[in-house]
């Protein structure tokens, strides 16, 4: 297995960071409980974090409707 190039290495931390910011300003918007932990999670663990995030927001949203 080959280390990743910089250039890849690059284009994944963008991607990354591009989600935690989404998911920071959308939790802000939403009012989701710790936005910055969620932004977190979702830079450090992109694949399982941006899932748990959508399905913790559709949970908080159920619950608030009754």
């Amino acid at each position: 297995m080959s280390s990743p190039s910089t250039a890849q290495f690059l284009i994944a931390f963008l991607i990354a960071a591009a989600a935690g910011t989404g998911v920071f300003f959308h939790a802000e918007r939403s009012k989701i409980r710790h936005p910055s932990a969620w932004a977190s999670f979702v830079f450090l663990f992109l694949i399982v974090g941006l899932p748990s995030y959508a399905l913790h927001v559709r949970r908080v949203r159920l619950r608030r409707r009754g």
